[in-house]
């Protein structure tokens, strides 16, 4: 099977990292990189913050993730302003560039951008033409089937964004309609991957190395981008990459490992952050680390109280504790 390729870049596995709002810091992305993410995305970024000089923006775009290519994702509806950031970040350190056409949040769509833009097939040809003219980076694009049932449009966007030189497409299998009710439209990706001849990626629902198969099996796409199934289970990474390239699943990690990477993860956001902007952040991090432990819920309300560095080895000590107590106890 051949690699993934797109502009000059050569994605090490199939399986990647989405962009997600909130968790893609540097710490997630390092993270998820180390165990075998074939590329990892910053945290969506506005194209007019970025245009007015807005620090705090472009804090987000830092540092690069090493160990895998690195790409920084921009939201806007205007094509000029969408050119205007791009141009503006061409000396930050990254690999390529993604264009957001599939955040459904109301605050996004209601500006017209994120998934709204799925209702307007020219409209996001123009927003990559401008994009690519303003970047010597390969331009990609993330989106949605569609807005709703009624305007089901990933093959009409994903066939204006190729033509206007956009060098990788992934599709989410949802409308912005569903937001993320369960189930995918695995033929909608499968579509998308017949009318256009750059790579597409298959996105949505994958939380196992099974999912992950179907997906390519049933689909044909290149490759799977997973995001919040690897929050708190970077492994899942190193699973996947093992099914379809037909190794043996590697073991499981024990609880210490992932009490390490919790651990490090949020003491690199520390570092990063600061102790105030970091550990709030840190709370929703820490409670992905708590699924299907003994004593979940009262773990995952001890994450919630996470407001100091050294409250994460309280935390630590009492996942410890918790599993150390009989089952009867629950």
């Amino acid at each position: 099977m051949r690699p993934i390729q797109f502009g000059g870049l050569t994605l090490p596995h199939r399986a990647v990292f989405g962009p997600m709002a909130g968790f893609t810091d540097a710490a997630c992305r390092r993270l998820m990189a180390q165990h075998g993410a074939g590329f990892t995305v910053s945290e969506m970024v506005s194209s007019r913050a970025l245009t007015f000089g807005d620090h705090k923006t472009f804090s987000l775009l830092r540092p690069r993730t090493p160990g895998a290519p690195y790409g920084v994702q921009l939201f806007g509806e205007v094509p000029a302003i969408m050119g205007q950031a791009a141009a503006a970040i061409e000396g930050e350190d990254f690999d390529f560039l993604d264009i957001n056409m599939g955040c459904p949040a109301p605050k996004i769509v209601s500006g017209g951008a994120g998934s709204a833009l799925m209702l307007h097939p020219e409209l996001c040809g123009e927003i990559v033409a401008a994009v690519k003219a303003h970047t010597s980076r390969p331009v990609t694009v993330k989106m949605r089937k569609g807005w709703d049932a009624d305007h089901v449009t990933a093959v009409a966007c994903a066939k204006a964004c190729q033509e206007a030189g956009a060098a990788l497409i992934t599709v989410h299998a949802r409308t912005r309609q569903q937001m993320y009710t369960p189930g995918i439209d695995l033929e909608i990706i499968r579509a998308v991957k017949q009318a256009v001849s750059v790579p597409v990626l298959g996105n949505g629902d994958i939380q196992t190395p099974e999912d992950a198969l179907a997906m390519l099996r049933e689909t044909g796409c290149d490759g799977v981008m997973i995001a919040r199934g690897a929050l708190g289970d970077p492994w899942l990474f190193e699973r996947v990459n093992a099914a379809i390239e037909g190794l043996p699943q590697p073991p499981a990690p024990n609880l210490q490992a992932r009490m390490n990477a919790l651990r490090r993860q949020v003491e690199e956001m520390v570092q990063q952050k600061g102790e105030r902007t970091a550990m709030p952040q840190a709370r929703a991090q820490a409670i992905h680390y708590m699924k299907g432990l003994k004593g979940a819920g009262a773990l995952r309300r001890a994450c919630c109280q996470l407001t100091y560095l050294s409250d994460m080895d309280d935390l630590i000590a009492e996942v410890f504790a918790q599993q150390r107590r009989p089952e009867e106890a629950f």
